[in-house]
Order: structure tokens, then sequence, then C-alpha cells
């Protein structure tokens, strides 16, 4: 879901070159969520299933897709998770959520910090959703971190609220996503 998060790498490109092709690296990808109900708040985690990002520095235009395993997602409670995957997720008839990027908004610069813009539309349970990501991006040595965060309506995006007349949660989920690029192929 934070999915987002591969729009991070559109930025990957530090200076003006053609298009430039990037490879993230799920197992350096941290895609974590938080749901608020009044007595707790929820924590859980979903993998970045794959993700390549096409950019075009001179123009700002993107392609490409980050795609996020729906299945993965857990919450440390094996019947909270069930039900999320079962009733609000529906993850066996959506197993994926896709990010799928077309402009980028700033630049990186190819050492230290720098911030960007990434739009693009979000695949969810079913749905298409107009999506812009605000990224903090951390370049060192040709390596590149980008992080983060943004709220997703779920319930308006046609997904089940699990609230009942003992719980009361919140309907929008918050994302946190930490991601990093394996370097540019040709």
């Amino acid at each position: 879901m934070r999915f987002r998060f591969a729009s991070v790498f559109l930025v990957l490109c530090a200076a003006g070159a053609a298009q430039q092709n990037y490879q993230l690296d799920p197992l350096k990808t941290d895609i974590r969520f938080t749901l608020h109900d009044p007595l707790h708040t929820v924590h859980g985690t979903f993998k970045l299933k794959r993700g390549n990002i096409q950019l075009d520095p001179e123009t700002g235009k993107a392609s490409g897709e980050v795609v996020i395993d729906i299945t993965s997602g857990a919450s440390g409670s094996g019947s909270r998770d069930h039900r999320m995957h079962k009733e609000i997720l529906e993850s066996q008839r959506y197993p994926e959520a896709i990010f799928i990027p077309d402009r980028v908004d700033g630049r990186v610069a190819p050492e230290g910090e720098s911030q960007i813009d990434v739009h693009g539309m979000f695949r969810i349970h079913g749905g298409e959703h107009e999506l812009s990501l605000h990224f903090t991006v951390q370049a060192s040595g040709g390596k590149y971190m980008a992080s983060t965060h943004f709220v997703i309506p779920y319930v308006k995006w046609g997904m089940k609220n699990p609230s009942n007349f003992l719980l009361k949660v919140d309907d929008k989920v918050e994302m946190d996503i930490t991601a990093a690029a394996v370097p540019p192929t040709s």
C-alpha cells in the first residue's frame, strides 16, 4: 500500500541524462501501516513484490510500476490478519497494489538531501486512484534512500471498515515507506 515508494526512485537520476531505469530492492524496502482506534493503535507491514521505474530527467516524465504484495500484510495478530485479508483487503481477489508513476516534480541531487513529489495512479482493491507522494531522498556515494508518509482513505476507496459496536477504528490508514534502489541499469 505505500505504497509508496517507487516514485522515490524516479528521482534516482541525479544529473540530466537520457532515460534511465531503476530497480527497487524488495529486501531494502520497508512498507509500514498504522491504523488508529480509541483504545490502541495497530501497526503492520507489507512487502514489496517488485518495482521498476523509468525516468526522463529532462522532461520529468516517469513510467514503470511498483507492486506491493497485499497477501504479505501482517499486524502480529493471526485472527486480526485473517479478518483483514478476508473481509477488508480481500487479498485472495486483489493480491497486489500497484503504483504507476507518470511524473516527478523536483530533482534529486547527486549527494545530500532532496525533496521531490511524484504523481501517478494507485491501483488497489479493484479501483484506481490518483496519488501524489512527497519524498525525502538521501543520496550518498551513488546510493539512494527515499522515504514518504501518506494516508489512504481505504473506506472511501471501497474497502470495508472493520469497526463494530465494541471497536471503532479510523476510516483512513497511514502509510510509511522507506525504499532503496539498486544501481541503474542501462
